[in-house]
Protein backbone atom coordinates (compact mmCIF):
# COMPACT_ATOMS: atom_id res chain seq x y z
CA UNK A 1 0.00 0.00 0.00
CA UNK A 2 1.62 3.33 -0.97
CA UNK A 3 1.51 6.14 2.24
CA UNK A 4 2.90 8.51 0.14
CA UNK A 5 0.84 11.94 0.19
CA UNK A 6 3.80 13.45 -1.88
CA UNK A 7 4.88 15.63 0.05
CA UNK A 8 8.28 13.53 0.90
CA UNK A 9 9.75 15.32 4.14
CA UNK A 10 6.14 15.53 5.41
CA UNK A 11 5.39 11.56 4.71
CA UNK A 12 9.06 11.28 6.29
CA UNK A 13 8.26 13.30 9.83
CA UNK A 14 5.19 10.61 9.93
CA UNK A 15 6.79 7.53 9.22
CA UNK A 16 9.37 8.90 12.60
CA UNK A 17 6.00 9.53 14.96
CA UNK A 18 4.35 6.27 13.55
CA UNK A 19 7.63 4.51 14.77
CA UNK A 20 7.57 6.30 18.29
CA UNK A 21 4.11 4.91 18.68
CA UNK A 22 5.43 1.76 19.70
CA UNK A 23 7.01 3.22 22.78
CA UNK A 24 10.50 4.95 23.48
CA UNK A 25 13.81 4.64 20.71
CA UNK A 26 17.07 5.21 20.14
CA UNK A 27 18.19 6.53 17.16
CA UNK A 28 19.66 3.30 15.91
CA UNK A 29 15.93 1.87 16.38
CA UNK A 30 14.52 4.79 15.07
CA UNK A 31 17.00 4.19 11.65
CA UNK A 32 16.37 0.41 11.99
CA UNK A 33 12.36 0.68 12.16
CA UNK A 34 11.87 3.62 9.82
CA UNK A 35 14.42 2.61 7.23
CA UNK A 36 15.16 6.42 6.72
CA UNK A 37 19.35 7.53 6.32
CA UNK A 38 20.27 8.30 10.07
CA UNK A 39 21.25 11.82 9.16
CA UNK A 40 17.64 12.20 8.16
CA UNK A 41 15.97 10.67 10.86
CA UNK A 42 17.79 12.53 13.62
CA UNK A 43 16.84 15.60 11.47
CA UNK A 44 13.82 14.78 11.58
CA UNK A 45 13.30 13.68 15.51
CA UNK A 46 14.80 16.82 16.59
CA UNK A 47 13.07 18.94 14.52
CA UNK A 48 9.65 17.62 15.86
CA UNK A 49 11.11 17.27 19.20
CA UNK A 50 11.58 21.73 18.85
CA UNK A 51 7.76 21.34 18.02
CA UNK A 52 7.34 19.51 20.82
CA UNK A 53 5.71 16.64 18.80
CA UNK A 54 8.54 14.62 20.28
CA UNK A 55 10.43 14.36 23.20
CA UNK A 56 12.97 12.74 25.17
CA UNK A 57 12.87 10.10 28.28
CA UNK A 58 15.25 9.95 30.98
CA UNK A 59 17.50 7.67 28.97
CA UNK A 60 17.51 10.37 25.90
CA UNK A 61 15.67 8.00 24.16
CA UNK A 62 12.86 9.40 21.45
CA UNK A 63 9.13 9.32 22.44
CA UNK A 64 6.44 11.10 21.33
CA UNK A 65 5.81 14.33 22.79
CA UNK A 66 2.81 16.71 24.95
CA UNK A 67 2.10 18.56 21.99
CA UNK A 68 0.09 15.70 20.44
CA UNK A 69 -1.86 14.99 23.23
CA UNK A 70 -2.86 18.98 23.28
CA UNK A 71 -3.82 18.67 19.82
CA UNK A 72 -5.74 15.88 20.30
CA UNK A 73 -7.80 17.74 23.25
CA UNK A 74 -8.25 20.27 20.64
CA UNK A 75 -9.58 18.54 18.27
CA UNK A 76 -12.67 17.35 20.03
CA UNK A 77 -13.94 15.03 22.86
CA UNK A 78 -11.67 11.98 23.80
CA UNK A 79 -13.91 9.74 23.59
CA UNK A 80 -11.45 7.62 26.05
CA UNK A 81 -11.63 10.43 28.90
CA UNK A 82 -15.33 10.92 28.31
CA UNK A 83 -16.52 7.38 28.70
CA UNK A 84 -13.99 6.69 31.71
CA UNK A 85 -15.78 8.77 34.46
CA UNK A 86 -19.30 7.56 34.09
CA UNK A 87 -17.42 3.75 33.81
CA UNK A 88 -14.74 4.15 36.98
CA UNK A 89 -17.59 5.77 38.90
CA UNK A 90 -19.62 2.93 38.21
CA UNK A 91 -16.48 0.36 39.17
CA UNK A 92 -16.07 2.30 42.55
CA UNK A 93 -19.62 2.22 43.74
CA UNK A 94 -19.49 -1.61 42.42
CA UNK A 95 -16.41 -2.67 44.10
CA UNK A 96 -16.35 0.13 46.91
CA UNK A 97 -12.59 1.25 46.04
CA UNK A 98 -11.10 3.94 44.27
CA UNK A 99 -10.62 3.30 40.69
CA UNK A 100 -8.31 4.90 38.04
CA UNK A 101 -7.42 4.77 34.83
CA UNK A 102 -3.72 4.72 33.55
CA UNK A 103 -1.90 5.27 30.30
CA UNK A 104 1.62 4.51 29.99
CA UNK A 105 4.15 7.48 28.75
CA UNK A 106 8.09 6.70 28.47
CA UNK A 107 9.30 4.88 31.20
CA UNK A 108 6.28 6.19 33.36
CA UNK A 109 2.57 5.74 33.68
CA UNK A 110 0.03 8.71 34.44
CA UNK A 111 -2.97 8.29 36.28
CA UNK A 112 -5.68 9.82 33.08
CA UNK A 113 -9.51 9.35 35.07
CA UNK A 114 -9.95 8.70 38.50
CA UNK A 115 -13.37 8.01 40.73
CA UNK A 116 -12.26 8.39 44.17
CA UNK A 117 -14.20 7.13 47.54
CA UNK A 118 -15.85 10.19 49.06
CA UNK A 119 -13.97 9.93 52.13
CA UNK A 120 -10.43 10.49 51.93
CA UNK A 121 -7.53 7.37 51.50
CA UNK A 122 -4.19 7.37 51.92
CA UNK A 123 -4.02 5.28 48.47
CA UNK A 124 -5.91 7.40 46.28
CA UNK A 125 -4.23 8.72 43.43
CA UNK A 126 -4.86 12.09 42.03
CA UNK A 127 -5.89 13.13 38.53
CA UNK A 128 -2.24 14.24 36.58
CA UNK A 129 -0.01 11.79 38.92
CA UNK A 130 3.32 10.07 37.83
CA UNK A 131 3.87 6.54 38.90
CA UNK A 132 6.46 3.91 38.23
CA UNK A 133 6.41 1.41 35.24
CA UNK A 134 8.53 -1.03 37.62
CA UNK A 135 5.73 -1.53 40.27
CA UNK A 136 2.06 -2.04 40.55
CA UNK A 137 -1.22 -3.89 38.65
CA UNK A 138 -1.53 -1.29 35.95
CA UNK A 139 1.97 -1.25 35.59
CA UNK A 140 2.01 -4.92 34.73
CA UNK A 141 -0.63 -4.34 32.24
CA UNK A 142 0.80 -1.86 30.56
CA UNK A 143 4.02 -4.03 30.12
CA UNK A 144 2.55 -7.85 29.84
CA UNK A 145 1.42 -7.18 25.68
CA UNK A 146 4.55 -5.04 24.38
CA UNK A 147 6.86 -6.44 22.05
CA UNK A 148 9.33 -9.49 23.35
CA UNK A 149 12.23 -6.42 23.10
CA UNK A 150 10.39 -4.20 24.69
CA UNK A 151 9.12 -5.87 27.71
CA UNK A 152 12.61 -8.03 28.62
CA UNK A 153 13.99 -3.73 28.40
CA UNK A 154 10.74 -2.92 31.44
CA UNK A 155 11.74 -5.71 33.29
CA UNK A 156 14.73 -4.45 34.21
CA UNK A 157 14.82 -3.16 37.93
CA UNK A 158 10.93 -4.15 38.24
CA UNK A 159 8.94 -5.60 40.90
CA UNK A 160 7.36 -8.24 38.67
CA UNK A 161 8.75 -11.16 37.02
CA UNK A 162 8.42 -12.48 32.93
CA UNK A 163 6.64 -15.03 34.81
CA UNK A 164 4.46 -12.91 36.17
CA UNK A 165 3.94 -11.16 32.76
CA UNK A 166 3.16 -14.39 31.42
CA UNK A 167 0.13 -15.42 33.77
CA UNK A 168 -1.47 -11.90 33.40
CA UNK A 169 -1.62 -12.50 29.66
CA UNK A 170 -3.69 -15.93 30.25
CA UNK A 171 -5.84 -14.56 32.54
CA UNK A 172 -6.20 -10.99 31.54
CA UNK A 173 -5.85 -8.88 34.46
CA UNK A 174 -2.87 -8.47 37.24
CA UNK A 175 -2.68 -7.72 40.80
CA UNK A 176 -0.53 -6.23 43.07
CA UNK A 177 -0.14 -6.50 46.53
CA UNK A 178 2.25 -4.02 48.89
CA UNK A 179 4.13 -3.73 45.45
CA UNK A 180 4.26 -0.47 44.45
CA UNK A 181 3.22 1.08 48.32
CA UNK A 182 3.14 -0.57 51.43
CA UNK A 183 -0.38 -2.11 52.58
CA UNK A 184 -1.65 -1.23 49.03
CA UNK A 185 -3.51 -3.90 46.78
CA UNK A 186 -4.76 -2.95 43.15
CA UNK A 187 -6.25 -4.79 40.58
CA UNK A 188 -6.06 -3.88 36.66
CA UNK A 189 -7.23 -4.62 33.45
CA UNK A 190 -6.48 -3.54 30.13
CA UNK A 191 -8.36 -1.16 27.26
CA UNK A 192 -7.60 -2.03 24.12
CA UNK A 193 -8.13 0.02 21.03
CA UNK A 194 -9.58 -0.60 17.70
CA UNK A 195 -6.56 -2.56 16.60
CA UNK A 196 -6.60 -4.48 19.56
CA UNK A 197 -3.40 -2.70 20.84
CA UNK A 198 -3.47 -2.25 24.84
CA UNK A 199 -3.71 1.61 25.25
CA UNK A 200 -4.36 1.78 29.37
CA UNK A 201 -5.42 0.61 32.42
CA UNK A 202 -8.27 0.19 34.35
CA UNK A 203 -7.43 -0.05 38.15
CA UNK A 204 -9.46 -0.53 41.66
CA UNK A 205 -6.67 0.24 44.45
CA UNK A 206 -7.19 0.02 48.15
CA UNK A 207 -5.79 -1.04 51.30
CA UNK A 208 -4.42 -4.89 51.54
CA UNK A 209 -6.95 -4.72 54.72
CA UNK A 210 -10.05 -4.67 52.82
CA UNK A 211 -8.68 -5.95 49.51
CA UNK A 212 -6.85 -8.88 51.01
CA UNK A 213 -3.62 -10.49 49.95
CA UNK A 214 -5.47 -11.79 46.80
CA UNK A 215 -7.74 -8.72 45.40
CA UNK A 216 -8.18 -10.56 42.09
CA UNK A 217 -10.35 -12.85 43.71
CA UNK A 218 -12.32 -10.17 44.65
CA UNK A 219 -12.27 -7.41 42.29
CA UNK A 220 -11.20 -8.91 38.65
CA UNK A 221 -14.55 -9.34 37.00
CA UNK A 222 -15.60 -5.66 37.90
CA UNK A 223 -12.19 -4.25 36.53
CA UNK A 224 -11.86 -6.71 33.26
CA UNK A 225 -15.62 -5.82 32.61
CA UNK A 226 -15.37 -2.02 33.24
CA UNK A 227 -12.25 -1.94 30.76
CA UNK A 228 -13.74 -3.77 28.59
CA UNK A 229 -16.95 -1.33 28.37
CA UNK A 230 -13.90 0.98 27.41
CA UNK A 231 -12.64 -0.89 24.34
CA UNK A 232 -15.98 -1.19 23.32
CA UNK A 233 -16.20 2.77 23.13
CA UNK A 234 -13.45 3.23 21.23
CA UNK A 235 -14.36 -0.09 18.88
CA UNK A 236 -17.73 1.66 18.23
CA UNK A 237 -16.52 5.10 17.84
CA UNK A 238 -13.71 3.34 15.23
CA UNK A 239 -16.96 1.70 13.45
CA UNK A 240 -19.26 4.88 13.71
Amino acid sequence: MDNSSGVGVLDKAATVLSALEAGPATLAQLVASTHLARPTAHRLAVALEHHRLVSRDMQGRFVLGPRLGELAAAAGEDRLLAAAGPVLGALRDHTGESAQLYRRQGDQRICVAAAEKQMGLRDSIPVGATLTMLAGSAAQILLAWEEPDRLHRGLQGAKFTATILSGVRRRGWAQSVSERELGVASVSAPVRGPSGRVIAAVSVSGPVERMSRQPGRLHAASVVAAANRLSDVLKKAEEG
